[in-house]
């Protein structure tokens, strides 16, 4: 997979789960949501971890 076809991608998936659930929720509901819609189209994901 090329650079663009990624970048195309994750922006799908960003704009997918945007125009689903819409504006106003937390940071880590739309997080959770763009981690679901990557891997629905076959994308290996490793979620970002807090600090300690």
């Amino acid at each position: 997979m090329t650079e663009n076809e990624l970048t195309y991608a994750i922006r799908k998936g960003i704009f997918e789960v945007y125009n689903t659930l819409g504006s106003g929720l937390l940071e880590s509901v739309y997080e959770k949501a763009l981690i679901i819609e990557l891997k629905s189209q076959g994308l290996e994901i490793k979620a970002s971890f807090p600090f300690l």
